[in-house]
């Protein structure tokens, strides 16, 4: 094992006392009551908030708006379920890298293959340049939308943007960015820098949990709360509609996207967790990213219910149906226009984690890529690189764009999921960390199912952001121009990126 390729010059190395007390105060905590163990490990969570913030972006808000829309509750099962494959995969990578505390792009190329490790990275990057423009687009489409409640007029008769549209959507592109590159540069500044960015996630998590909360609760009253049961446990299963059965597999396959395998290992790393913290990353993956995330897109998908925006006499998947639409369809909940602009703040709130995050894993990723060690300032430097995405408050990228990134994108994730089921089982590797017994059987079935999950919903997306757009590529001479659209996933679409 190369000595070079172990861990990250950030706590580890910055602040190794801080790491010798939190083994010591894991090690105190095993012999704790359950209660007590429990809030340790919750005080203590911190990577899988970066995996949350990713997932909770422009992609899952336009999936949780069109599975409410086009099915009120009865596919509320359908992203908890997703998002236990997603979680139980990245406990498995988590288990690799924990135990020999190498940084996975070196390691598994070595153990494995160099070129299929340099198109996940090649993946990873692409993905948070590309998934970075409707990110920035939900954010000025939602804060164009609190402008017209204002009283301006953001676009003429023709569908482009006025002056004043221009300046609202520069104006939040810019302030988010900002926002961006302070906290995502801190978090690379040492242990002081990690904290307060998990600190700024879990204030972007919450108030995004309470925006979406707030309409919920304003309508308690006509939650149907037996449907609700029925729809958490699958009762009514993939509903018998054209497009449902791609709908739910499109979802299924892509709550966790490749950005997200590479990040989290990386942000293991970066807070010197080895293994005796391997118990506090299974907690800080159910507590900081499953729930999350299930509150999240839960609230979403309900209140397009309990709003109605859903019409239960007439399901159908509601493809045209995006997070604006849904926006705009809230007005006169909580009075007149309140429960529109609570669920606009909730949709900003999304996206800003999810900005942050793509430029946090351009930092590991490049300088991996590059073959370089980490100082402040190369990180710094290389978490730019999706900040082009800005463009996307005005403008959608050209057709090719997205096209080639979904042909990278969703190829390389079941190969992905496949090398760390390889891994984790690797005992020349990892040693008797593969596990053993019953225990070991089940886990690996939930990774295969995983795979194939992976596997249909990479298909779909292909099927449907590449093979079905190329007839239109090549027949189209231009590019987008910033017309009043809204750059949002289509259906099926990713749950993040």
């Amino acid at each position: 094992m190369a000595e070079q390729s172990k861990g990250l010059p950030m706590t580890a190395k910055w602040d190794p006392e801080k790491i010798q007390r939190d083994v010591a105060e894991l090690k105190a905590l095993e012999g704790k009551p359950f209660g007590e163990r429990a809030v340790g490990y919750i005080k203590r969570t911190g990577p899988g908030l970066l995996q949350s913030a990713m997932t909770l972006g422009a992609g899952s808000a336009a999936a949780s708006v069109m599975a409410g829309a086009s099915f009120g509750y009865k596919l509320l099962w359908v992203q908890p379920v997703a998002m236990f494959l997603g979680v139980c995969m990245l406990a498995a990578l988590g288990n690799v890298v924990l135990t020999t505390g190498e940084r996975p792009y070196r390691a598994f190329g070595r153990e494995m293959s160099r070129a299929i490790v340099f198109l996940w990275a090649l993946g990873t990057v692409v993905a948070s340049v590309i998934w970075h423009f409707p990110q920035y687009g939900l954010a000025a489409s939602s804060a164009r939308d609190l402008a017209e409640l204002l009283g301006a007029t953001v676009a003429s008769g023709d569908g482009v943007f006025t002056p004043v549209g221009y300046a609202v959507s520069a104006g939040v592109g810019l302030l988010i960015l900002g926002i961006s590159i302070l906290t995502t540069w801190n978090y690379g500044s040492g242990a002081r820098g990690i904290k307060l960015y998990e600190w700024f996630l879990r204030a972007v998590i919450c108030l995004t949990i309470i925006a979406f909360g707030i309409v919920v609760t304003a309508n308690l009253n006509r939650v149907e709360w037996a449907e609700v049961g029925k729809g958490f446990i699958g009762w009514y299963g993939i509903p018998e509609v054209d497009g449902s059965v791609v709908l739910v597999l499109g979802m299924l396959g892509a709550a966790v996207g490749i950005n997200m395998t590479f990040l989290y290992p990386y942000s293991l790393l970066a807070k010197g967790w080895g293994e005796h913290h391997k118990t506090l990353s299974r907690w800080d993956l159910g507590m900081s990213m499953f729930l999350p995330f299930v509150l999240v897109t839960s609230l979403v998908i309900m209140a397009m219910s309990v709003t109605g925006v859903y019409d239960p006499a007439s399901e159908m998947v509601r493809e045209g149906m995006k997070p604006l639409d849904a926006s705009k369809a809230l007005s006169g909940v909580l009075g007149e226009n309140l429960g529109r602009i609570v669920f606009d703040l909730g949709l900003i709130g999304m996206t800003c984690g999810a900005i942050s995050t793509h430029m946090v894993v351009c930092g590991f990723t490049l300088c991996e890529m590059f073959g370089l060690e980490y100082t402040v300032w190369r990180y710094r430097i290389f978490t730019l690189a999706p900040a082009i995405g800005i463009l996307g408050v005005v403008t959608t990228t050209p057709m090719w764009l997205p096209i080639a990134a979904s042909a990278i994108c969703f190829t390389m994730l079941p190969i992905a999921y496949v090398i760390f089921l390889i891994m984790n089982n690797k005992r020349s590797y990892i040693g008797d960390a593969v596990g053993k017994g019953l225990g070991r059987a089940v886990f690996n079935l939930i990774l295969v199912v995983a795979i194939v999950v992976a596997t249909i919903g990479a298909a779909i997306q292909i099927k449907g952001r590449v093979i079905d757009k190329l007839p239109e590529l090549l027949g189209s001479k231009s590019t987008a121009s910033p017309e009043l659209v809204s750059p949002t996933p289509a259906a099926p679409p990713a749950a993040n990126r």
